[in-house]
């Protein structure tokens, strides 16, 4: 009985040691910092988009038209989000992707404002507004991730050829 007694104290102190690392491995992968912090960090036109879920004009931002191939990265923390690969012309003015480079990458969220309701989509590593998901894009996925570029970054395909 005694045995049975320790054994089972072992295995529930591995168990809970394996869900403290598990959590702590998750702080790591997201990052939170003070409004401050942002503020320091981020371009005052940045912050109001990433920030503040703010929507830069439509057929104003430096990734509408362009079609370089790479990696389009969130401004404000560097995670991966989209590929060149699934970027496309909507007509809505601003950058247009049918899919993500990984779901988990971004946070889907219900937005009602201004009478609409809509799914915005945030960076899942640093809550950053992108912009918003709309059921009306081309196959294989029939969606449009329609995303404000001050929101990206972009790593050339290129570049990463040259490391």
């Amino acid at each position: 009985m005694r045995l049975l007694l320790i054994i089972t104290m072992t295995i529930s102190v591995l168990y809970s040691n394996g869900q403290i690392n598990q959590k702590e491995m998750s702080d790591k992968e997201n990052i939170n910092k003070s409004e401050d912090q942002w503020k320091q960090e981020l371009t005052d036109e940045e912050y109001a988009v990433l920030r503040n879920c703010g929507t830069e004009p439509p057929f104003t931002g430096k990734y509408y038209k362009h079609d370089e191939k790479g990696t389009y990265q969130c401004a404000a923390c560097g995670a991966e989000l989209f590929s060149s690969d699934t970027k496309y012309d909507s007509g809505s003015g601003w950058p247009s992707f049918y899919n993500a480079i990984d779901k988990k990458a971004i946070k889907e969220v219900a937005d009602n404002s201004y009478g609409m309701q809509r799914i915005e989509i945030k960076c899942a590593k640093c809550d950053g507004h992108l912009g918003h998901i709309f059921p009306d894009g081309p196959k294989p996925t029939g969606m449009r991730y329609c995303v404000n570029s001050i929101s990206l970054d972009f790593k050339s395909e290129s570049s990463e050829k040259e490391k």
